[in-house]
């Protein structure tokens, strides 16, 4: 075809420049407006000036040429090793900056230090986290190849020809077969399905695995064969790319007819086709403007309340650094005198010249900067990372206490940064539906006609009845209709009995006001309802039960079953031609439809929430409406979730008028949304009401423990519901949530002070807007740790506005769990995620860092203490290479360890004492007097081990009758050092392992290997004095005595202190461990808790299903950071994988996928 010539395929193409006497319309080309594009459709000559991008995708950080400058930029700036969102103050760049200072400063030989051995631990540092990063990148090039040489049927000279996505350009015609993916943005034009429909999976886009339905334009239905659609030549003017997947604005010319377009006509990339044979489409958006692409973002970077605390910290030791270089630079400018004439001081070296103190001191300044700075621990930021990486992944990921059998889902942490913020949660915000719900709709009663239906009674009935004492009896009958969506009885309507009722011609209804589509066969037995919400498949449902059963859909009508109104056993198949429909949105709270019945009266059928369809109702008929009230209220008082139902008859002008407003509306370009609304109001009004119906959405399993577990553990908890007050408040007390006060969000202050005082809040209306402000309130206002759950789109915006968010992966999608930090399938799963991972995290990591800045601190002190003894000259006490590899390898592996498995109480425990987790509440373990605890634990230490080790040598001396010289002393005093500090993190252990005892003996042994071969050679001149040291020292009786008393004086105090603490101010989990101390702990380290018999049988297949390589994605190292696509790859690599969706939550990996599409190709 024409758009074939003139330009290059390609995602990076050159447009060639078009020559002006082509003929190919240039004054239909114009500008593209900032508001809309133009696409021509089958013509890339005349799209060819627009310079529409390509469909080629990257999600890589890099390429060749930006990986050196752009990767070390990061490190010195951006995102850490082992985590793609955490931002913490200990940037490897510190470091950088302080190396490259030194080194810098060895150039004017004002460094104790070699520059090698200063700069070579970080050194490490930044290659394990570029090799980390180019391992990632990789992985993602991988990903983007196979996507875009990935294949679909493009038209081109009146044939369908395959070709890669990537050469896919803005106005390709393409065709896209059963189960394949559209690869990019289409404009439906025609199907092989009847009527011009097709059906869509969007679970890559959002979860949902029900099907959608998707409507072509009348009058691009006939464009299926290669020569009818060659003929067509249409013009799209639509809005220009965004991110908004379910609006969709636009109009197509054709045949100088402007047609309006919506989301039904769009079909996005990623989303799948099914039960269709194959559609015909044109190219909207491609590439990155593609809604999935720009939807593709990284959450919302969140730091932990630790974290930025360390901050401080960080400060503090930079403050003390910089007072210890201070002290000795006054001290060396005082203490430069030429009366030391043996030291020969020489004017040369300005660092040592008599007549200029001022500059001596300024340059000893610096040099005492580079000998002190091991004091900022490099190894910190890998061992934290480390730490706080493996907790997710290999933690909290695999805990079958978190494993939801039924829906194959377990536990996911979708980031490592907030690991110990879980163990300070205060405040949980929680929405209900399908969050403490199961969202799971039953129909269970009604109001028609002023008149309640429905003997049932509910589970909050039987809640609030055990609340005030009152006996309710539940009669269950045999012959009660059961199936899903519908848990109703009453002899009145049921079994044909609702003909004898008035009003009963009401019931049909819910068969005609939805949009809800049935697969299957055609008999009320197998066929099966896709909805939007479960609430409308239960209505439907309900529907087919009184005898109007819903069994097939098109475009333009339904088709119900009827049972007839006067002959009992006779059906008739009636059909209503739909005319419109009004969607439903959180705007508007209501859906309505105009349908034609048979006769061809015309029928406005409008459902909604009670206060949006009571402000449209008719003058008249105030006593149903009363009643009608009265009733709503009982529902709601019962916990059910209830909707108004009304209508309007249309005489055919009243229609017409109206739907030539409607038509004009849905045409627009610009606010085409808010013109459709207003245009709604006109048609929504002078409404009769019908009655109500009332469904129930019985509480998730667990959730009134879990929430009285949570409340003993001191965390408030607020339910943010859309729900009417009477429902929402006996939801919380069914909950086991006790409402202190009933309040409505009005001033904000005041709002605040109360509710700080309440142990549970209920705000009942509130908007996804709203619930976002309520959280940012509590968060800012009161500056608490607040954790926000949800599982649907409309609780997004509350679960990134909270400190922690967590997404429950139900009914509704995957939208909250793709946007939140953590991902569960149950409520009540939060009490294992917070009072278990959370507290045992926010523990470990507090003894990380207290640790870390003890044994830097304990070291740097040392060192210090030495600058007194050589007139504050800079003169460094130990060997180049022991400060550097002190962090890196003699005390990194045993912090590591304590970091992963120390516990103070099981998980069972924990549980049992939910009180325990107050201590995390208040901060107990990382206060400033724990910091200043281990700060003179620190001085005391190293002022022992450095007097005791230079007053015990003063008279000793080696083998041959020689005193031992200052590398003798400073190899002895490290040894000392490092012995302390190992046995050290042994007492500060709750449980000890073997793994413990394998790092703190493997550290000590590490160090006696190392000064063995490291002794035992000739070195250059700058490490010559330290040859043979080891072996001298071992020889004589100095050393082991040396060894075995300084330590132990060392320790000490710390001994002497813990025992005070514990016997005279224990911590709360220190009583718990005296009281169950006798008790045997047989949990498994590492898996956390998981006992071989807490499973069922089936929970354990289905488990073990779970871990299989087809069933679940491999974690690379850089999940959550771009659109899941599990089932695309495994579908391009020929691989059936069934769709799950939690699939979207989680990064797969492709390498075992590009090696078979590699094979194929």
């Amino acid at each position: 075809m024409a758009g074939w010539r003139g330009s290059r395929g390609g995602g990076d193409r050159a447009v060639e420049h078009i020559s002006s006497s082509r003929s190919i319309r240039l004054g239909k080309v114009q500008p593209q407006a900032p508001g809309h594009r133009t696409v021509f459709c089958n013509d890339r000559e005349a799209n060819a000036l627009a310079r529409f991008k390509g469909n080629s995708v990257s999600t890589t950080k890099y390429d060749i040429i930006t990986f050196l400058p752009k990767g070390l930029f990061e490190q010195a700036g951006g995102e850490p090793l082992f985590s793609h969102d955490l931002n913490l103050v200990m940037h490897p760049g510190q470091e950088l900056a302080t190396s490259l200072f030194n080194a810098f400063k060895v150039s004017f030989s004002c460094s104790p230090v070699s520059p090698v051995t200063n700069v070579l631990p970080l050194a490490l540092v930044l290659l394990v986290s570029l090799i980390k990063e180019a391992w990632e990148d990789w992985k993602r090039f991988q990903n983007d190849m196979a996507i875009n040489n990935s294949t679909v049927e493009v038209l081109q000279d009146q044939k369908w020809v395959f070709t890669p996505w990537k050469k896919l350009q803005v106005g390709d015609i393409v065709k896209v077969k059963q189960d394949g993916f559209f690869p990019a943005d289409l404009l439906f034009l025609a199907s092989t399905n009847p009527d011009g429909v097709c059906y869509i999976e969007t679970a890559n886009l959002d979860g949902e695995t029900n099907l959608k339905i998707r409507k072509a334009l009348e009058k691009t239905w006939d464009y299926l064969t290669p020569e009818k659609v060659s003929e067509f030549k249409g013009e799209v003017q639509c809005e220009q790319p965004n991110n908004s997947l379910y609006t969709f604005t636009g109009n197509l010319i054709i045949s100088k007819q402007t047609l309006p377009l919506s989301p039904n006509q769009l079909l996005l990339r990623g989303c799948s086709l099914r039960n269709t044979d194959y559609i015909v489409g044109a190219v909207i958006f491609t590439g990155h403007e593609t809604k999935v692409m720009m939807n593709s973002m990284k959450i919302p970077s969140k730091r932990s309340t630790l974290e930025k605390k360390l901050d401080k910290l960080i400060l503090t030791l930079f403050t003390v650094l910089f007072c210890m270089c201070l002290l000795g630079a006054i001290g060396s400018g005082i203490f430069i005198n030429r009366k030391y004439y043996y030291l020969r001081f020489d004017k040369s070296e300005k660092q040592f010249d008599p007549d200029n103190r001022v500059v001596v001191g300024i340059l000893t300044f610096f040099t005492l900067i580079t000998l002190y700075s091991p004091i900022i621990p490099i190894s910190l930021y890998v061992s934290v990372e480390m730490i706080k990486f493996i907790q997710s992944t290999q933690f909290i990921n695999n805990d079958l206490r978190m494993y939801h059998a039924e829906s194959n889902t377990p536990a996911s942490a979708r980031t490592s940064n907030l690991n110990e913020e879980l163990g300070q949660v205060e405040y949980i915000f929680s929405d209900k539906t399908g969050t403490l719900t199961r969202n799971l709709m039953e129909f269970f009663k009604c109001s028609i006609g002023g008149e309640i239906y429905g003997t049932g009674v509910s589970e909050i009935e039987m809640g609030t009845a055990q609340r005030t004492g009152v006996k309710v009896e539940v009669q269950k009958q045999s012959n009660v209709v059961r199936e899903k969506g519908f848990n109703f009885d009453d002899a009145r309507l049921m079994r044909g009995a609702w003909r004898n009722e008035p009003n009963s011609d009401s019931c049909k209804m819910p068969a005609i006001c939805h949009t809800v589509l049935p697969e299957g066969e055609e008999t009320p037995e197998k066929i099966r309802y896709q909805a939007a919400s479960p609430d409308e498949a239960a209505l439907v449902t309900a529907a087919k039960n009184f005898g109007f059963f819903f069994y097939k859909r098109s475009p333009t009508t339904i088709s119900v079953r009827e049972s007839h109104v006067e002959k009992m056993g006779k059906v008739q198949d009636v059909q209503y031609e739909i005319l419109n429909v009004l969607e439903f949105n959180s705007t508007r709270k209501r859906q309505s439809v105009v349908c034609r019945y048979p006769d061809g009266r015309l029928v406005l059928y409008c459902k909604g929430a009670d206060t949006v369809i009571y402000e449209r109702l008719a003058d008249h008929g105030n006593e149903l409406k009363g009643a009608t009230r009265e009733h709503l209220e009982q529902f709601g008082a019962s916990g059910l979730r209830t909707l108004c139902l009304a209508y309007r008859n249309l005489s055919p002008d009243v229609y017409e008028n109206w739907n030539d407003k409607y038509i004009q509306a849905k045409s627009a370009l610009n606010d085409r949304e808010k013109k459709l609304d207003e245009v709604a109001e006109l048609i929504e009004k002078d409404l009769i009401l019908i009655g109500a119906t009332a469904i129930e959405d019985k509480l998730q399993e667990g959730v009134p423990a879990c929430i009285e577990t949570l409340s003993r553990a001191g965390i408030k908890i607020w339910v943010l519901t859309g729900d009417k007050m009477e429902t929402a408040i006996n939801i919380a007390y069914a909950a086991k949530l006790m409402l202190l006060e009933k309040l409505k969000i009005s001033l904000r202050v005041t709002l605040l002070n109360v509710s700080l005082n309440c142990s549970a809040v209920v705000c009942c209306r509130v908007s996804p807007l709203q619930k976002a402000q309520v959280t940012s309130l509590v968060r800012k206002g009161a500056n608490r740790i607040t954790l926000s759950i949800g599982d649907g789109a409309n609780d997004v915006s509350m679960i990134q506005a909270a400190h922690v968010g967590v997404g429950i992966s139900g009914q509704e999608g995957m939208q909250a769990v793709m946007a939140s930090d953590f991902a569960i399938a149950q409520f009540r799963f939060l009490t294992e995620l917070l009072l278990v991972h959370g507290r045992w995290s926010y523990l470990r990591i507090c003894k990380v860092v207290t640790y870390f800045f003890y044994k830097n601190l304990t070291f740097t002190l040392t060192q210090f203490w030495f600058t007194f003894h050589t007139g504050f000259s800079g003169q460094r006490f130990y060997d180049d290479w022991f400060q550097s590899l002190y962090n890196v390898i003699f005390t990194a592996l045993p912090v590591i360890i304590i970091g992963l498995f120390d516990k103070d109480v099981n998980a069972s425990l924990s549980k049992k004492y939910p009180e325990l987790y107050k201590e995390g509440i208040r901060n107990v373990f990382f206060k400033w007097r724990v910091v200043a605890t281990w700060a003179f634990f620190a001085i005391y230490q190293s002022l022992v081990l450095y007097h005791l080790v230079v007053a015990s040598s003063s008279r000793a001396v080696n083998s041959a009758g020689k005193m031992f010289g200052v590398w003798d002393v400073s190899t002895m005093a490290f040894t000392c050092v490092v012995i302390t500090v190992n046995l050290r993190l042994l007492m500060m252990c709750n449980n000890i392992t073997r793994w413990h005892h394998i790092s703190v003996g493997g550290s000590i042994l590490a160090w006696f290997i190392f000064v063995f071969i490291y002794s035992g050679f000739v070195l250059p001149k700058a490490q010559e004095n330290i040859y043979f040291v080891i072996y001298v020292l071992m020889s004589t009786f100095y050393f082991y005595f040396t060894l075995l008393l300084v330590p132990v004086a060392a320790l000490f105090g710390d001994f002497v202190y813990m025992g005070v603490q514990r016997w005279f101010f224990p911590y709360d989990y220190q009583i718990v461990q005296e009281i169950h101390r006798h008790e045997a702990d047989n949990s498994r380290i590492g898996l956390l808790e998981i006992g071989n018999n807490d499973l069922t049988p089936d929970e354990a297949r289905s488990y073990a299903i779970m871990q299989l390589p087809g069933q679940k994605s491999r974690h690379t190292g850089f999940a959550f950071d771009s659109p899941g696509y599990e089932s695309f790859f495994a579908s391009q690599a020929g691989v059936y994988v069934p769709q799950k969706a939690w699939d979207v939550a989680r990064r797969a990996s492709m390498k075992s996928s590009w090696s078979k599409t590699t094979r194929k190709n």
